[in-house]
């Protein structure tokens, strides 16, 4: 039986997003796939903490999808991560719920490549700016795997948004790095 993808997907204003709205499109009804999409479950900010933690259970990939606000996530999926991985169950004493797991970001950014550099306007990689997230992965002993990130989404044309559909796709059916 292959191995479970649940995609925990957040964007705010997805009826705007030309990239995630395909990206999401192009991976509807892939076996073994789960995508949840947290804003449109959680509206108000009330994450079920007990059907998330089942979700994750049930799954042995985990993957964030979203676009990247201030070099972090939309604030949906910042509350996820302080309200559901709990200390006692996903870390800490006790803790060991997600161990094992493969946890992986896939964002988008508006910004290009060459913007992700020591010398771009970002000053950092997105792989250094995705750290926190990684490191969160790590304490929850998750095994983070090399990001999918797709830059400069704004002014993709076509073609570089159906590349991207594939190269997702691709790594979801293969997901070896």
């Amino acid at each position: 039986m292959a191995d479970k993808t649940l995609i925990l997907f957040a964007h705010p204003a997805l009826e705007k997003s030309k990239a995630n709205r395909a990206l999401i499109e192009g991976i509807r009804g892939i076996e073994n796939v789960t995508l949840h999409d947290l804003y449109e479950e959680y509206p108000d900010f009330l994450i079920d903490v007990e059907r998330e933690k089942s979700l994750l259970l049930d799954h042995q990939r985990i993957v964030w999808q979203h676009p990247f606000y201030w070099y972090s996530t939309p604030a949906l999926l910042k509350e996820w991560f302080d309200t559901v991985l709990e200390f006692g169950w996903a870390y800490g004493n006790g803790g060991n719920a997600l161990e094992g797991k493969i946890a992986k970001s896939v964002i988008t950014t508006g910004g290009s490549k060459e913007s992700y550099t020591p010398n771009g306007s970002n000053r950092y990689s997105t792989e250094e700016l995705l750290r926190p997230i990684e490191q969160t992965a790590t304490l929850c002993g998750m095994n983070f795997s090399k990001p999918l990130v797709f830059h400069n989404v704004l002014n993709l044309g076509k073609s570089e948004i159906a590349d991207a559909i594939s190269s997702y796709r691709n790594w979801l059916l293969n997901p070896a790095d």
